[in-house]
């Protein structure tokens, strides 16, 4: 159950969460989330030390749900080359899907705190990593499962991965188009095909 205080902070990470990944963290005012949400600015920061505590956990707050997603969709099949398979498959949906929240929370928050917010960025390098590590470890137990060629190396190939999904999701978001996306997973998809099984 829930304390009052959880539900305010849950609330409030709801609301903002899309705002701060689709503008960013220095375009986005306290005067925005105090209008969004309908609270104070003591309400928000009765239960945030400052906006870049807040920004940190909304940031962490959505990559959270998109990781539950991706991870829900992997959960179809117990085989390390069809989790691949299925990674490409949740990507193709995910301009439609990362709208909602939007836009992609690694790609936004990434560019946006490069130069702005080296706190923010070094939270997403850790979920870039995370992910990658993620990808590998599904390589390696194909590779042990007698899926995946022993010849792969398992991080070169998700960096690989990781590398051909968020450029997609650049130009995707940047031109308005989602044939990149769905290039690109037809891309990944012939990738694990010809490269990776074995």
């Amino acid at each position: 159950m829930l304390t009052k205080s959880q539900h305010t902070t849950q609330y409030i990470l709801e609301i903002v969460a899309p705002i701060f990944n689709k503008h960013g963290y220095a375009a986005t005012s306290l005067s925005d989330l105090t209008s969004a949400t309908g609270l104070t600015k003591g309400a928000i920061y009765g239960n945030f030390k400052n906006k870049e505590e807040l920004a940190i956990a909304a940031f962490k707050h959505t990559v959270k749900k998109l990781m539950s997603l991706i991870a829900e969709h992997l959960n179809q099949s117990d085989s390390p080359i069809q989790k691949l398979y299925l990674i490409a498959d949740f990507y193709r949906n995910y301009y439609k899907l990362s709208k909602t929240y939007g836009g992609c929370p690694v790609l936004n928050i990434g560019v946006d705190a490069n130069n702005q917010n080296s706190e923010l960025l070094e939270k997403v390098r850790i979920v870039i990593e995370r992910i990658q590590d993620q990808v590998a470890t599904i390589i390696e137990d194909g590779i042990e499962a007698g899926e995946i060629s022993t010849e792969i190396n398992a991080m070169q190939y998700a960096k690989r991965l990781d590398s051909m999904i968020q450029g997609a999701i650049f130009m995707t978001y940047t031109m308005d188009d989602d044939f990149y996306m769905h290039d690109s997973m037809n891309q990944i998809e012939d990738m694990i095909t010809n490269e990776l099984k074995a």
